[in-house]
């Protein structure tokens, strides 16, 4: 007898999330990005690789893109600080799996605004999403070219 997967956690809607992250004082805030950084799908040890880190950031983050069947961009992150993993995970959910001109063209900042993370969050846990942003928009030209 086989047993069956764990049911994957599911990710939540952008929205839906900033929705709920208004209602919440600055602890619960802060404890539903960790939360989200568990969402990430696990990234294998081998990609986590200098060509794979995200520069300019206090923590170690890496992200590395595949392509799906259907062409569009899904990114494996990670980092070595739980809040930074939530960061990444809230960067994504802004462009995953969708198509790389989409990507290149998501207005990421203007997603993660309702969010307000450089008053939530310490300057040196937000200096790096500018960073994470360029790479992927970055990452997405590559796939577009």
């Amino acid at each position: 007898m086989t047993t069956p997967s764990p049911t994957p956690t599911p990710t939540p809607k952008l929205a839906d999330l900033a929705e709920e992250y208004e209602f919440l004082d600055a602890d619960d805030r802060y404890r539903l990005i960790i939360d989200l950084g568990r969402t990430l799908d696990p990234m294998p040890e081998a990609l986590k690789t200098d060509a794979t880190l995200v520069r300019g950031c206090s923590a170690s983050v890496w992200v590395y893109p595949t392509r799906t069947d259907d062409g569009s961009l899904h990114f494996l992150a990670d980092s070595n600080a739980a809040i930074t993993k939530g960061i990444i995970a809230l960067v994504l959910l802004s462009v995953q799996d969708r198509a790389p001109a989409e990507v290149a063209a998501a207005d990421i900042e203007g997603a993660l605004a309702p969010f307000d993370l450089k008053n939530q969050l310490s300057s040196n846990r937000t200096q790096g999403i500018p960073n994470m942003i360029a790479l992927i928009r970055e990452t997405a030209g590559r796939y577009t070219g």
